[in-house]
């Protein structure tokens, strides 16, 4: 059986296009065609072939094939022992980076999994989703997800491209963990412990990299956040400081006046982001 699904419109980093299970015919075919969107087959028993790019590939039980966008497939059943098996249709803004997290690219179309039959119970769970009314897409994508990881987890061990260098990955590790954790009172050492690195190492590759200290882009993304909350009126400097992991306003305007050439107060007037009534006294110093 097969399903279709209308276009997300609330999930467009992932989404299902379609799912389905079949037991193919000796000799059934697909192709050659091409596809809009991703699709995975996963074998369930039986054999078949898959071609792509000028390449055949003989696959059998606890293997699958991708088909990615725009590209011309073709894929036929055995005659004598024809497969069967379970596929997602699928597409979204985070397909491409989640199937090549997986190992399974447009160059390297074919999976291999024989751990268990939790693929074919994801596919299970997608068509038993009907019963739900109100959560349908939400539990689809959800389990779309899932199906994914699962691939992540045991495919094959994603080596960083020619262009993302090691150092580039823990810098960027860096920068994440900063951007999401700028708001608590965060240390150097829980970054470096964070990322498994030995603070000193961490600290001169970044430097490296970013040609500042993780300290510099710290207070410096902080500060930098705090401007960006000046526009709301309704936030006083002492709201503002709290908000950005300075605990103590004093602290919070020595540091901003330090890195922005002025006071809080003063930026905020100059910029015209006034609140609407008076703030309460805070020191905040000047």
């Amino acid at each position: 059986m097969i399903e279709y699904l209308p276009r997300s419109k609330h999930h467009s980093e992932l989404y299902l296009t379609q799912f389905g299970v079949e037991n193919c015919i000796p000799g059934h075919f697909y192709g050659p065609a091409v596809r809009e969107h991703y699709l995975l087959h996963y074998i369930l028993d039986g054999e078949g072939v898959f071609e792509v790019g000028g390449r055949r590939y003989h696959l059998k039980k606890g293997q699958g094939f991708l088909i990615c966008p725009d590209i011309i497939t073709y894929y036929q059943a055995d005659v004598l022992n024809p497969w069967s098996y379970c596929w997602v249709g699928f597409h979204g803004t985070l397909a491409e980076w989640l199937l090549k997290q997986a190992g399974l690219t447009q160059a390297s179309p074919i999976l291999h999994y024989d751990r268990d039959d939790m693929i074919y119970q994801y596919v299970q769970l997608m068509i038993e989703s009907k019963a739900y009314i109100k959560a349908r897409e939400t539990r689809l994508t959800g389990l779309l997800y899932m199906l994914l990881s699962l691939l992540v987890e045991y495919g094959p061990a994603v080596p960083p491209s020619e262009k993302e260098s090691r150092a580039e990955i823990y810098v960027e590790k860096v920068t994440d963990f900063i951007e999401m954790n700028y708001a608590q009172k965060i240390t150097i050492e829980d970054i470096a412990h964070f990322i498994g690195l030995n603070r000193s190492y961490l600290g001169s590759l970044f430097k490296q990299q970013m040609n500042a200290s993780i300290q510099e882009y710290l207070v410096r993304y902080r500060i930098n956040k705090a401007c960006e909350m000046m526009e709301h009126a309704e936030l006083t400097i002492g709201d503002i400081s709290r908000s950005v992991g300075y605990n103590d306003p004093l602290l919070f305007s020595k540091v901003f006046k330090k890195v922005k050439g002025i006071s809080p107060k003063h930026y905020r007037a100059k910029a015209n982001f006034q609140p609407q009534a008076a703030e309460p006294q805070e020191q905040t110093g000047d």
